[in-house]
């Protein structure tokens, strides 16, 4: 079974976007939508109408591609005016509605050049004109910046986001890049193993994640796990292998018994690291060994081991001459009770 039992919903001119790792099922929803795939069970509703017996090319969407599958012995326009000739539009209204849509994504100068002619940007941006001229009420894109290196996948990202704003369309976007799917999405659907994980604003995603899985497949969470010791002032107390944690007891849903295992998770930028200083360590404060620091223009990653668990912090930039030179020294890594987040394994 290819997916299981998911169900979310999308409004009408938002941009959703299905996340997840390859094989969890994003891209045969995206088929089953778009009429490429039969569901086994369940509907798949647009505006309330049932699309399940629907042929795809009767659906009222249509799919941009990894690969853009361009015909080659056309030019632009010829290209982007397929789709209306297929839904036999007049060729005068077709002329005039595909050069309409050429100078929306910004190809009007070189309509008449064929595909092998163009940069990779401007073949993804005639893909998109021709699918986008035919109106359609929804489109989804299955991975549509695959193909391109990551400076034209930055510009791409505002220029789809922009347009689509425009246009008012909803959009269904699958990736497998957590930066592209932050970056572009109103809401995101993470999914694994065929099922849907969580759904979610990308704020809500990245700083509230749900479930193990999110966490760790959004990056940059540190995972504690432990078991409930006692409560004080209104924290929950968890020991762990590297120390004592004390977690806001409001983050879980009932008050846990002692002794109840307990995951949770930091992120790496609520992560504060200094020298050690002398004494025991206090509640979330971990001695650990700095074993790398990465400079990365606007942050810089530190690495760290406690024992034998990792752990990642995050820096401004202005502090990497000062981590970098504790390399190998022991520090204080510490993080506020409030910035642990209690998971569902």
């Amino acid at each position: 079974m290819a997916v299981d039992a998911v169900d979310f919903h999308v409004d009408h001119g938002e941009y959703i976007v299905l996340l997840g790792p390859s094989g969890c099922g994003k891209t045969t929803i995206l088929r089953m939508i778009g009429g490429h795939e039969s569901a086994t069970s369940g509907d798949i509703l647009l505006d309330r109408d049932r699309l399940n017996a629907v042929p795809a090319a009767k659906r009222p969407t249509t799919t941009v591609f990894q690969h853009f599958a361009l015909f080659p012995h056309m030019n632009v326009l010829g290209n982007v005016e397929f789709g209306l000739q297929m839904q036999r539009i007049g060729r005068k209204e077709r002329r005039e509605r595909a050069i309409e849509m050429i100078e929306l994504v910004g190809l009007r100068e070189l309509r008449y050049r064929r595909p092998l002619e163009l940069s990779g940007g401007q073949q993804q941006r005639v893909a998109l004109a021709r699918v986008l001229v035919t109106n359609p009420k929804l489109l989804l894109l299955d991975e549509p910046f695959g193909d391109l290196d990551r400076l034209l996948q930055l510009r791409m990202r505002v220029e789809l986001r922009e347009l689509q704003r425009e246009l008012g369309i909803t959009f269904i976007h699958v990736t497998h890049n957590q930066e592209e799917a932050l970056s572009m999405a109103d809401r995101i659907v993470v999914m694994e193993a065929g099922r849907v994980m969580q759904v979610g604003s990308p704020v809500e995603i990245t700083q509230s994640p749900k479930n193990l899985f999110v966490a760790t497949f959004m990056g940059d969470n540190n995972i504690f796990r432990g078991a409930v010791s006692g409560f004080e002032a209104g924290q929950m107390l968890v020991a762990t292998e590297i120390g004592m944690l004390a977690l806001p007891l409001a983050a879980a849903a009932a008050t846990p018994p002692l002794g109840e295992p307990v995951v949770a998770a930091v992120r790496a930028n609520a992560i504060r690291v200094s020298r050690a200083e002398h004494g025991p360590p206090v509640a979330n404060e971990m001695r650990c060994i700095v074993k790398a620091t990465e400079y990365l223009g606007d942050v810089v990653k530190v690495h760290l081991l406690a024992g034998e668990h990792p752990l990642l912090a995050k820096a401004p930039e202005d502090q990497y001459l000062e981590l970098r030179g504790l390399t190998g020294t022991l520090v204080a890594a510490r993080f506020e009770p409030v910035d642990a987040k209690l998971l569902d394994e």
